[in-house]
């Protein structure tokens, strides 16, 4: 049995622009995304980005954009007039919220590229540079084109620009780091004054070059736990709080594109490889564009862009819901995880009964469920429990 989505109840709705370019793919990265060469077609590219805009705004139905998140890639190699044209389109085309959230992804060595008082004019309001790092032995391990100092370079002019709200990424779990070099990354973010530091474990993704061939001096997991547990204490002493595995953000600057996703909320996509979600009356939907840019490029041309959206049967929408929310630190409320869905409580009370068995997710207060610390160790666990049988 499935509840009927309401228009009043549809999630929050944000836009995800896939710009598939980088100057040199990094090792360990599994994202859709290619070296650029000196004849990347980026005008053409916005062009067929503003065409697929167009179908977007078709299933959007006038619901407003909370947020809208240009990612790579490593959209800063396109010029701030370049993104100024790609945002202006999307006001054109769509109504936007009077605190809309727009991030745009950039690398140290490549945020030159374009002045960032242009891109501040241009409409992003908040920049996601890729530090990774603030070891020069670190991030030449890891195939980074940029400096310690390109990231302070960066920041600072960001800064001056007019960022207020400034993302790092940066990274653990690296080949022959110790617990010092870790912490020393953390607050060095800090000293910098990030607003919000996205802090993950480097993972061997297949189809990669660190799969193929792993780098030496990988900590073991004893190791990356131990890394873990002072990260994070030294985290919260920097008055960084966590919301997400992966996200912790002081001044409140918590991440609304990316909640949005966690919270099983609706997103529009454009761009290679873009995929979206959307609900309405009869359900849950999802879609996805063609992945190589070439062939984005002549689908979308051509008119002839095959993305309709697929239903996603019950124990899908069960299983992505959980996939997401299970990330979150405050949790989820049985009511959200039906208006969410679709899907009557007593569909994800038979699925919680096994984790609840193994202390990975409890029932903290009301009808609110969360993860637990020892589930929090051992999360793809938990998120197994609710794959579709």
């Amino acid at each position: 049995m499935e509840t009927n989505l309401t228009l009043d109840e549809l999630p929050p709705l944000s836009l995800y622009v896939h710009l598939p370019w980088c100057v040199r793919k990094c090792p360990y990265c599994d994202f859709n995304s290619y070296t650029m060469g000196d004849d990347a077609p980026r005008e053409r590219y916005l062009d067929a980005l503003l065409t697929d805009l167009d179908v977007e705004s078709q299933r959007a139905n006038g619901r407003e954009l909370i947020s809208v998140f240009l990612g790579g890639g490593t959209p800063s190699i396109f010029s701030p007039s370049q993104i100024g044209r790609l945002l202006d389109g999307v006001g054109k085309r769509f109504a936007l919220n009077s605190d809309i959230e727009v991030t745009m992804e950039a690398n140290p060595g490549t945020v030159e590229c374009g002045d960032p008082v242009g891109y501040r004019r241009a409409g992003v309001n908040r920049l996601s540079i890729g530090a990774q790092s603030f070891s020069p032995e670190a991030l030449e391990a890891l195939g980074r084109i940029h400096s310690v100092d390109d990231i302070e370079r960066a920041v600072g002019e960001a800064r001056e620009a007019g960022f207020d709200n400034i993302n790092l990424d940066v990274m653990y779990g690296l080949p022959g780091q110790s617990v010092e070099a870790a912490l020393f990354d953390l607050e060095q973010g800090a000293r910098l004054e990030a607003n919000h530091l996205s802090w993950y474990h480097l993972t061997l993704e297949p189809n990669t070059v660190f799969h193929a061939r792993p780098p030496a001096g990988m900590p073991d997991q004893e190791k990356s736990a131990e890394i873990q547990d002072q990260g994070q204490a030294l985290l919260a002493e920097l008055a960084f709080e966590q919301y997400e595995v992966s996200a912790y953000a002081r001044d409140r600057k918590r991440c609304k594109h990316n909640l949005n996703y966690w919270s099983f909320g609706d997103y529009l996509a454009v761009g290679a490889g873009a995929h979206g979600k959307l609900s309405d009356h009869a359900g849950v939907w999802r879609y996805a564009k063609p992945a190589n840019p070439k062939q984005y490029l002549e689908t979308t041309e051509s008119g002839t862009q095959v993305s309709d959206p697929q239903p996603l049967a019950p124990p899908d929408r069960l299983f992505e819901f959980m996939l997401n929310v299970s990330r979150l630190n405050e949790g989820f409320t049985e009511q959200h995880f039906t208006a969410r869905t679709g899907l009557p409580v007593a569909a994800l009370h038979k699925r919680l009964e096994a984790p609840v068995g193994k202390g990975l997710i409890e029932l903290s207060a009301g009808d609110s469920w969360q993860v637990t610390p020892l589930g929090r160790r051992f999360l793809n666990d938990l998120q197994a429990d609710f794959l579709p049988e």
